[in-house]
């Protein structure tokens, strides 16, 4: 069993006090209560349901909730999830009728962590928990006392001799258990499930603190697919796991200790007629007895659902204007969120772009998307100007085409004779012969470096390489005038494109976004079959046709729509986020 999908309890008696997991899981009650009867037990179930609201101050560990008196017919039907305002959503407070004769009373908490998004199928999970953890404790007990162990821990040995025993369960996501690993085990990486103890022997208290147990819904849904069985069935197994070491269970000790927790597995999951022998032999029943999860393919995969973890597609490939961006050149916040929820599932964001990259940077800064987390930084891969400029790992620059000088020389030429204004990219710079309010527009709207005026054409010239050029002027002009003359006019030397109606570009011949592409991922290592490309342009084209996907939005040019496998929503209707919900998880 690989070292990222085990369990090594942690039971640090004082390093880890109730008030410390307080601040840490502010977890709510949930109380059922077992019958205690000559060392045996069993679960009451009384005709009639009472709810009543009280407060609840059981312990360090609990905060103020809803209390619940319920027992007729199943629980499962009584099972409530409320939202709380003290950092998690907490499920509502069972409480059994107490009988005449001695009861041990279970606290049971089950939680779940404010960053998991609200996909039903976790909250049907919690809910069936609500049942779950009270039987799987209920069993775990009746083991100890009729089993002989020689390597369990037996700090825990009598718990009939208690009146309750306190337990909470709380559902995370990985960088939620990823950060308790690391204060408190030193282990850098999120796990599967982490197991704290609170039980201190010394203290003659009535009251068992067990203590908890940290799921990982993201690792377990992670497992649960690679293992062929349901996300339940996982968190299932993880619970037994890490209820086994509360009760003094430690797989890590020897070969021999290994052994005795991985019996016990097997035997608590079979008695409770759970899936599945156990977290440590990680073998599983036959797939004829596992009810799959369907994906249906033409259903969107809601945003935050973990239902479906695994993306199909390790890279998106996005242009941004008239794609990423809307109208106004802005990225919605909606957009902002399917692309931070694509990078949440390992999914890498590219941005392939005619745009430079402190363009770039400057329009994902505004919605916390640009450094090293984000989309995009001066370390990160990406394709800009066109394919022009290409940057690979660490961000440096792995391939750079420039436009022929003679071209550039006839294009400022034409320029300045027309007093049409036109800008020269040179990496990282904006270059113009005179101010414009298109110059302007350039910068302000569009985010690119602010163009530099330069005194002549030579001298703009010997600034620096060139790399393409932009004609601005309104989308008749360049529609009537300037796309046909300068069509025939760079002949071989040069290719004209369009990204948006009111801008025609100069490029090198040969050179296109797609390519620039391809030329990415064969430096990462990376096949097309990775890909799902979105864009709009004609200068998407190639990038579309390259992809193993390429999705073209509304919005977009004829010649895209026709080579895309999908017509995605307009770009001021998030047809972006909607196609990464639709085809990327």
């Amino acid at each position: 069993m690989g070292e990222a999908h085990m369990l090594r309890a942690v039971r640090p008696l004082l390093a880890f006090p109730a008030t410390a997991m307080a601040r840490a899981l502010r977890v709510a009650a949930s109380l059922s209560f077992i019958q205690f009867t000559s060392h045996s037990y069993s679960l009451l179930n009384p005709p009639v349901v009472h709810f009543v609201e009280s407060p609840l101050k059981r312990s360090s560990l609990l905060g103020r909730g809803t209390e619940c008196l319920w027992s007729g017919g199943d629980a499962r039907a009584f099972a409530r999830v409320s939202a709380s305002q003290r950092g998690y959503r907490k499920v509502r407070r069972q409480q059994l009728r107490k009988t005449k004769e001695k009861e041990l009373e279970l606290s049971v908490s089950i939680c779940i962590e404010d960053e998991l998004p609200d996909d039903p199928e976790i909250l049907n999970i919690t809910e069936l928990l609500r049942l779950d953890v009270p039987m799987a404790m209920k069993l775990s007990f009746d083991g100890l006392k009729d089993s002989n162990y020689k390597t369990r821990d037996t700090a825990i040995e009598d718990v009939g001799g208690y009146q309750s025993v306190e337990l909470s369960v709380l559902l995370c996501n990985d960088e939620f258990i990823r950060k308790l690993n690391k204060e408190w085990r030193d282990e850098d990486h999120a796990t599967d499930v982490l197991s704290m103890s609170q039980h201190v022997p010394d203290l003659k208290l009535p009251i068992l603190m067990l203590g908890d147990i940290v799921i990982s819904v993201e690792t377990a849904a992670r497992q649960a697919e690679e293992r062929g069985h349901t996300l339940l069935d996982e968190i299932r197994i993880l619970l037994v796991h890490g209820l086994l070491h509360l009760l003094g269970f430690d797989h890590e000790l020897s070969e021999e200790a290994e052994v005795e927790m991985e019996k016990e597995e097997e035997l608590l999951l079979k008695s409770l007629g759970w899936k599945g022998k156990g977290l440590i032999q990680s073998a599983y029943d036959s797939q004829s007895d596992v009810i799959p999860y369907k994906d249906n393919q033409n259903d969107r995969k809601k945003e935050g659902s973990l239902r479906f973890y695994k993306p199909k597609f390790n890279y998106i490939f996005c242009d941004m204007d008239g794609t990423l961006l809307n109208s106004k050149s802005q990225i919605s916040s909606t957009t902002a969120k399917a692309l931070k929820e694509a990078l949440s599932r390992g999914v890498k964001v590219v941005i392939a772009t005619g745009k430079t990259r402190p363009a770039v940077i400057n329009i994902m800064k505004a919605v916390d998307l640009a450094g090293n987390d984000g989309v995009i930084s001066d370390s990160s891969p990406g394709v800009f100007v066109q394919g022009l400029l290409v940057y690979g790992r660490q961000g440096r620059e792995i391939f750079r085409r420039n436009l022929d000088q003679s071209v550039c020389r006839e294009a400022l030429l034409y320029s300045e004779e027309n007093k049409i204004p036109l800008i020269a990219f040179c990496e990282d710079r904006c270059l113009t012969l005179f101010e414009h309010p298109l110059v302007d527009s350039l910068h302000t709207i569009y985010s690119e470096p602010k163009a530099e005026i330069m005194p002549s054409i030579e001298h703009l010239l010997a600034a620096a390489d060139i790399q393409k050029m932009i004609f601005l002027d309104s989308a008749e002009g360049v529609a009537t005038n300037l796309r046909p003359y300068w069509s025939e006019a760079t002949a071989n030397r040069a290719n004209v494109i369009q990204a948006v109606p009111d801008m025609l570009e100069i490029v090198p011949p040969g050179t296109s976004k797609g390519s620039g592409v391809k030329m990415l991922l064969d430096h990462l290592g990376a096949s097309a079959e990775e890909v799902i490309a979105i864009g709009d342009g004609e200068n998407d084209v190639e990038m579309l046709e390259l992809a193993s996907l390429g999705i073209a939005l509304s919005n977009g040019s004829e010649k895209a729509k026709a080579v895309a496998n999908v017509i995605g929503g307009s770009n001021d209707e998030d047809g972006a986020a909607d196609a990464i919900y639709r085809y990327a998880f």
